[in-house]
This record gives C-alpha cells, sequence and structure tokens, in this order.
C-alpha cells in the first residue's frame, strides 16, 4: 500500500535522509520510530507529497503522481491544522470543499464522523474551546471526509495529556479495525510504537533496523540491567564478558539472568552503584543496542 525505495533529501549541506526504503502492506500499521531530528517528518512529508526527494521513488495506494495520492490520503500533521475561529461543523465542511464534497449526503456524512467520534452535540463549538483531546479527535475526523485509504500522523498525540492520548489510541485502533485503513505513524513514543504491527526504526536519516516490536525485542534477549553510578567506567570494566553501554551516571548490560548478575554486582562494587533497574527489553533497548543512542 506504501512503499518508498531509496529517498534521499537534502537541506542545504545536510542529509535529512539517506538512503530510505519502506514497504507497508495493506491494512497495516507501521509505525516510524526514532528520536527527534531522526528524520521521521521528513519522510512524513515526502509521503504526504508536501516535499519532493532529491532521489529516490515512492508509491502511495498503487499511485505515484503528487495529485492523485493526495486523494487517496488522509493526513494529521504535528502541529494542528484546524482554524481556531470556526466551528468543527464548519471546519469539517471547509475541508470537505477541498476535495469537491457537498450536498446532504456530504452534510450526513460528517453528522457520521461527529457521532462517531463522539462530538455529536457539539459541532457548533468553536475549536477554540476545545480541549487538546477532543481537538484532535476533529483533525481525525477531518482527515477521514474524503474516505482514504491511507492514513499518514505525523506525531499525533503531541501535546496531549497520558489519559487523553490513551483515548486517542484507542479510538484510532478501533477506527482501523473497521475501516481496515493502512495506517503510517511517526512517532517517539514507545507505547505508541508497541501498538503497531511492524516498525522502522531511523536514526540519523538512516533505516537502522524494522520488523514487529515482538521480532525487534527477541534481539535483545534475557533482561536488561541498568545501574545508576558516579563511575560508570569502572562498572563497566568490572564485566568484560558483557556488551556495555554506557552513558552520563549510568551503564546497562544484557544478561540471561537479571536479578542474579545485579545483585552479584551490589556486593562486587559496594557504593559504586547507587540505583539499580531490571527490566524486560524494550523498543528503547533495541534502538541503544543498534544506534548507541536513547529515544
Amino acid at each position: 500500500m506504501v512503499s518508498a525505495d531509496s529517498i534521499r533529501v537534502d537541506y542545504g549541506a545536510r542529509r535529512a535522509l539517506d538512503d530510505v526504503s519502506l514497504v507497508v502492506g495493506a491494512g497495516e500499521w507501521h509505525g516510524i520510530l526514532g528520536p527527534n531530528g531522526s528524520g521521521k517528518s521528513t519522510l512524513f512529508r515526502v509521503l504526504a507529497t508536501l516535499l519532493k526527494p532529491a532521489s529516490g521513488r515512492f508509491v502511495v495506494a498503487g499511485e505515484t503522481d503528487p495529485a492523485r495520492i493526495r486523494r487517496r490520503i488522509g493526513v494529521v500533521f504535528q502541529s494542528q491544522s484546524l482554524d481556531q475561529k470556526l466551528t468543527l461543523a464548519q471546519n469539517m465542511t471547509a475541508q470537505g470543499n477541498l476535495y469537491g464534497l457537498s450536498g446532504a449526503r456530504f452534510r450526513e456524512r460528517i453528522g457520521k464522523l461527529l457521532w462517531q467520534f463522539h462530538l455529536n452535540g457539539r459541532e457548533n463549538e468553536p475549536v477554540n474551546q476545545l480541549s487538546g483531546g477532543l481537538a484532535r479527535r476533529v483533525e481525525i475526523a477531518k482527515a477521514l471526509l474524503h474516505e482514504p485509504s491511507v492514513l499518514l500522523l505525523d506525531e499525533p498525540t503531541t501535546g496531549l495529556d497520558p489519559t487523553a492520548r490513551r483515548e486517542w489510541l484507542e479510538l484510532l485502533t478501533d477506527l482501523r479495525h473497521e475501516r481496515e485503513l493502512t495506517v503510517l505513524v511517526t512517532t517517539h513514543i514507545l507505547d505508541e510504537a508497541e501498538r503497531c504491527d511492524r516498525l522502522t526504526l531511523l536514526h540519523e536519516g538512516r533505516v537502522v533496523t524494522g520488523g514487529t516490536p515482538a521480532e525487534l525485542k527477541g534481539q535483545v534477549g534475557g533482561d536488561v540491567v541498568e545501574f545508576g553510578t558516579a563511575d560508570p567506567a569502572r562498572v563497566a570494566a568490572q564485566y568484560p564478558m558483557f556488551e556495555a553501554r554506557v552513558g552520563d551516571g549510568w551503564v546497562r548490560f544484557e544478561t540471561p539472568n537479571g536479578a542474579r548478575f545485579a545483585a552479584q554486582a551490589a556486593d562486587a562494587l559496594p557504593g559504586v552503584i547507587q540505583t539499580i533497574a531490571i527490566q524486560k527489553p524494550t523498543l528503547e533497548d533495541v534502538f541503544l543496542r543498534t544506534t548507541g543512542a536513547r529515544l
């Protein structure tokens, strides 16, 4: 449903995307995971036909022509695209008019979407009176007016509190199954990435790895033990048999038995190890292992 082949984008002397390729199957929820500055939003802009790459090609919903692609995609931007002074219904109407939609059937569709997103009864309220979570619901309802087959979401929960973010993601999950939408979402938030069918990890404009969340975490295996310490180099040197990741005030190991290893280390280095955290591998650990950087 979405494919990109060797996409390259330069901003002056800086290369924002370097030979980026990916494939998203029909009906898939695909996440682009990476820290700020990794190239996620640049890739989003390319696939949304807002930015022409220096080289490479991409296909969205079987189309390569930008005008045709725009009719097949719904887009939710990182920053809000609603007119704050207009009502919900007026924002929806203006969006539909851009696609040539009008008439009784179109008005019925607006009403149905507002009902589906639990916004019915509020259609005549100005957007600036809505909470951030409700405004985000209007954004996605607006993006679905023309019945796209692909939904592109760029950091869609930016600025939402944890409750509103969870509600928004649950709504999107229900919507995706109901409509069999293909969803491509950029994110740096781990629990959002965990919901995806497949992930592509981006770092400094390059694809570093990809797969299902379970496959990616399986690359780590065992337990992850992180020690908080004022002397991470000493702790790392104590265990040369393990690959250590060292940061400012912390050192992290991958080990088959985290509890036993943590207890032995605390006994061997009294006073040096200040805090201990033991957990099963997360996508953060995969990213750290692959790139040496944290999300």
